[in-house]
């Protein structure tokens, strides 16, 4: 029979190697590079994929729609952050449709709403 000690390790192997295996991003993007340390209390994230695809948070949205999806996510709340996740290869257009989208809401409801570019070290 083994003993306790050798299950808990045994224990702490399979769960450290399963934790390795889930991924924090639903949707796989090769971001920009930037020096930048900006941390803020995210509340939603908007993603534009390599096939210029809006996502707000894991289910897709369409251009036409995005101001309403962004602002039913945000619901009431008049002081949020939005993280916008995009691909190196997306052309600024689309993020500056995000970016607009934003600003169309805080002109419409009075709000305060930021949104902030997220990147990845440079190596």
């Amino acid at each position: 029979m083994a003993s306790m000690s050798d299950l808990v390790f045994l224990l702490l192997i399979f769960f450290m190697l399963t934790s390795t295996l889930v991924s924090p991003n639903a949707i796989k993007l090769l971001l920009p590079n930037s020096n930048s340390k900006t941390i803020a209390k995210q509340t939603t994230t908007v993603y534009i994929n390599d096939k210029f695809e809006y996502f707000l948070e894991d289910q897709p949205v369409a251009e036409a729609v995005l101001m309403q999806s962004i602002k039913g996510k945000l619901g009431s709340q008049t002081d949020a952050t939005i993280v916008l996740r995009t691909d190196r290869t997306v052309p600024v257009q689309y993020v500056v449709n995000v970016i607009e989208a934003v600003n169309q809401i805080n002109d419409l409801y009075k709000s305060k709403h930021k949104v902030i570019l997220a990147t990845q070290p440079k190596k």
